[in-house]
């Protein structure tokens, strides 16, 4: 009698290891199957529930289509094996989802609001919080306005010589801009752009009364004042850059003007991991590049905040001289989709070098001598503004007023009321390489 071997598809053991594999491969595509559904969707809504169910819709046909193959294979096919299949499928990609990317991150209560905060009330509509040093005497007509870094991480309280401005006759003011700090949240996140907040220093110029004002801008804030004085040069009296951020955004987009996390410890770098690793987080930004709208729907101002905040503890010594005493923190919150999407915006702006290299507005730059900011990035702020004076300062990193308070602050006041700057390379002076810009721009 002849001996009739099947065909090796047809075998009982290679189908069961066919339908075994494919059935690991179904529950394995179905979750990834759920998240692109939910991202993907966001091109067309910013509905989180709407995400979610084409998320579940997506897993229910992947699991549906392979799981049902796979059953087959098995010996098990059926319509009622394949519903009970998918609907196990789906309650594992509910659970799943509802422990990590619908589980809300940490969210602490807000912090008692310090006594002299105050609150501007702008015509863009940002509710603006702010500090403010009175002067000493007559007032003198040219306020000075502090902008702080970021975008979105604010001080807290008058900056390191702001009061001293104020015993020489200057109005301080320092402020949180809009989406950072106390200030207004806003609920469309695509509001957070360059002209917003351009628009808003100059709506707080008109509130103050002021014809012209002085801008003192540190990292993010020397962008800002770069922008504004773009925009509206004839209402600047003088300018100070300190460690300013990139003149335009898109010649160094990302990190290119200087990566402030390479001296991180590895305790550091494993508390980061951890922090960038959230699997909302995660999710939350892949919805920033597709909709933002969608992303703040599911991730909201206050959590987010908050892991920026737990991200700038981090980081905060980071970028000052090897032995430099500890940054002290504070309670203000940072601003995560202010950070967000301002550099994005900041990112795609016109070059505004050649409109800044007719500005005529005396200008000093500072530069510590520890700062993680490319030379060039700074360098450019010199050879840009032709009334423009560049001052190194040793001893200081990215933060030259908390390195050197005393130096800053000699620096600010000669430098406001017209007086000879600490002169360069004296003994114990701290400066160096103190010179005039070229009037020619690069």
């Amino acid at each position: 009698m002849a001996l009739r071997i099947p065909p090796l598809g047809q075998s009982p053991l290679i189908r069961r290891i066919c339908g075994g594999l494919l059935l690991a491969v179904t529950v394995a595509l179905a979750p990834a199957a759920a998240a692109a559904g939910f991202v993907v969707a966001a091109f067309a809504t910013a509905s989180v529930p709407l995400l979610a169910a084409t998320g579940l819709a997506v897993a229910a046909v992947v699991a549906a289509l392979l799981g049902g193959a796979a059953l087959s294979l098995l010996g098990k096919g059926g319509l009622r094996a394949t519903a009970a299949l998918t609907g196990i499928l789906l309650l594992g990609v509910t659970g799943l989802a509802a422990a990590t990317v619908f589980r809300p991150m940490p969210t602490p209560a807000a912090g008692r609001v310090p006594s002299d905060v105050r609150f501007w009330n702008l015509p863009t509509g940002s509710r603006i919080a702010y500090v403010h040093a009175r002067a000493v005497g007559t007032p003198r007509p040219t306020p000075v306005i502090f902008l702080h870094g970021g975008p979105g991480t604010p001080a807290e309280g008058i900056p390191t010589g702001g009061r001293e401005l104020a015993a020489d006759g200057f109005e301080v003011y320092s402020y949180d801009q809009v989406g950072a700090g106390r200030s207004t949240r806003l609920s469309d996140v695509t509001g957070y752009t360059v002209a917003r907040q351009v628009a808003d220093l100059d709506a707080i110029r008109r509130l103050l009364g002021a014809d012209r004002i002085v801008l003192v801008g540190q990292s993010w804030g020397g962008s800002l004042a770069a922008q504004y004085l773009r925009a509206h040069a004839p209402h600047v009296a003088k300018a100070v850059f300190t460690s300013p951020g990139a003149l335009w955004g898109r010649e160094y987009p990302g990190s290119k003007a200087g990566e402030p996390w390479d001296d991180l410890t590895p305790a550091q770098r494993s508390r980061r991991d951890d922090l960038d690793s959230r699997p909302r987080l995660i999710t939350a930004s892949l919805l920033l590049g597709v909709n933002p709208r969608a992303a703040h729907a599911l991730a909201g101002d206050r959590e987010l905040d908050h892991w920026m905040h737990e991200l700038a503890l981090l980081g905060k010594n980071t970028t000052s001289c090897v032995g430099a005493a500890p940054t002290e923190a504070h309670n203000n919150p940072q601003g995560f989709y202010s950070n967000q999407m301002t550099v994005k915006d900041f990112e795609q702006l016109p070059d505004p070098r050649p409109v800044l290299r007719g500005v005529h507005v005396p200008s000093l730059i500072l530069r510590g001598q520890c700062d993680f900011v490319k030379p060039e990035v700074t360098q450019e702020y010199r050879r840009t503004l032709p009334d423009s004076r560049l001052v190194r300062v040793r001893g200081a990193g990215h933060a030259i007023a908390h390195a050197q308070p005393r130096l800053y602050t000699a620096l600010l006041r000669a430098f406001l009321l017209d007086k000879p700057l600490p002169a360069p390379e004296a003994p114990g002076s701290g400066v160096s390489g103190a010179g005039h810009a070229s009037p020619t721009g690069p």
